[in-house]
């Protein structure tokens, strides 16, 4: 018969601090459109090349 783990309120408890600690801050993802509109001067790449740019960036 399989026997059950048991943890004090305490250990649980100082768990999820650590947990709510440590946790990894959400990074937002960059705006890659505006990097590559902000980047290349007016008229040197079209809308279908920015289009295609950012299938490869996010594929």
């Amino acid at each position: 018969m399989a026997r059950g783990l048991s943890a004090s309120n305490e250990a649980r408890q100082m768990v999820a601090d650590w947990l709510r600690i440590t946790r990894a801050p959400k990074v937002q993802a960059p705006d890659y459109r505006t990097m590559l509109i902000q980047r290349y001067p007016a008229g040197l790449i079209d809308d279908a090349e920015i289009e295609a740019l950012l299938g490869v960036l996010y594929n």
